[in-house]
């Protein structure tokens, strides 16, 4: 039972203790006044009454002897103590749940800078616990929208300059009818750009969604050994070397594709940063019988440190070159998430950045 039952439970509990005590006290006083005058030698108290057997009234009623609790104060203050308790609890339970009421309102109209958990005082019960709710809720949405915005923001802007570059091809093409290849390469290399774009955009918003994520026991080492082979002809025309000391017998948890396309992203990062003649190193341990780590290191010019977490958000670079759109550390972070795993970025001491991966290993049955 929550803390808001047990406040009325004892509310209401009170007040029928409080009714059964005072009208035991008045049965009380008059049990005690009936035998004081036993006691003491007089005759009961009793009142006549009004009218005679035969119907005729007495001309003089003689006046009771003793005190008598008058029932009609009684009977008044009993009503307006009830009144008073009902008005106090009705009060209680009312003023918080119409601060929820203009909260919902202001927010069903858009503003979510409203926040109640304050004005709830030091009440202790599930309203109050509703109320800090609404304020976590209206600041995750707050940001929610926060991220949308920007989120187009940055769509837009990594739009224009391909379609800006293919409007001045086709235009080139139409006045320089002679360098319609050369017009028709640029043309083609933008719209492969834009693809990518938008190929990586339906990743994120896939992966935000949690749609099309089965998760499956996953072969750490062939995984790996695909995406070193690739990395290594890709390196190979930079004079950068990707080494990998071995590859530990591991399964893990995930989905296949996306966590290719996850650790691929993070593996092309680091030969996109690395100097000619340096080396990037991949390191698979296991943390424990649960879970596994996969480091990849580089000799790049790593990042600053107020921008280690910034770097997984969507269109953030942090090196700010490259021909990137700042989506491949965004789409890993998610990737890894959905895996119950985490991803995180750290400086070397000696000079680059070192990305580390971890995800629970797939044990046996």
């Amino acid at each position: 039972m929550g803390r808001l039952f047990w406040k009325f439970f004892l509310f209401v509990w009170l007040v029928q203790l409080a009714g059964a005590l005072g009208a035991g006290l008045i049965f009380w006083l008059d049990r005690e006044r009936f035998e004081t005058r036993i006691e003491a030698g007089l005759p009961p108290d009793f009142r006549p009454p009004p009218f005679h057997v035969d119907g005729h009234r007495p001309e003089h009623l003689p006046p009771p002897n003793g005190l008598r609790l008058p029932p009609l104060p009684v009977l008044l203050g009993g009503l307006l103590g009830s009144l008073f308790c009902a008005g106090g609890l009705a009060w209680y339970i009312a003023k918080p749940i119409r601060q929820l009421r203009g909260a919902f309102n202001a927010a069903a109209e858009g503003n979510l800078d409203v926040r109640i958990g304050e004005s709830m005082g030091k009440r202790r019960d599930e309203l109050a616990d509703l109320g800090h709710d609404f304020d976590r809720m209206s600041s995750h949405l707050r940001a929610l929208m926060d991220g949308q915005r920007r989120l187009l923001h940055d769509v837009s802007h990594e739009l224009r300059s391909p379609l800006a570059r293919l409007h001045a091809a086709i235009g080139l093409a139409r006045q320089q009818p002679a360098r319609m290849e050369d017009s028709l390469q640029r043309i083609e290399r933008e719209g492969e750009r834009m693809n990518r774009l938008v190929g990586e955009l339906l990743t994120l918003s896939r992966l935000e969604a949690g749609v099309g994520m089965p998760l499956e026991a996953v072969d750490l080492a062939e995984l790996l050994g695909d995406l070193l082979a690739d990395a290594r002809f890709e390196a190979a025309a930079r004079n950068v070397a990707v080494d990998c000391q071995n590859l530990p017998n591991f399964s893990v948890r995930a989905n296949a594709e996306l966590l290719h396309r996850a650790i691929e992203n993070v593996l092309r990062n680091a030969l996109r940063f690395s100097p000619s003649g340096s080396a990037v190193v991949v390191e698979v341990t296991a943390l424990d019988a649960d879970r596994c780590r996969v480091a990849i290191l580089d000799q790049g010019p790593g990042v600053a440190a107020a921008m280690l977490e910034e770097i997984f958000t969507p269109f953030i670079r942090g090196a700010g070159v490259g021909d990137g759109y700042g989506l491949g550390l965004a789409i890993a972070r998610r990737v890894l998430a959905a895996s119950d795993g985490k991803i995180y970025a750290e400086n070397r001491a000696g000079g680059g950045l070192r990305v580390v991966m971890e995800f629970p290993l797939e044990l046996p049955s």
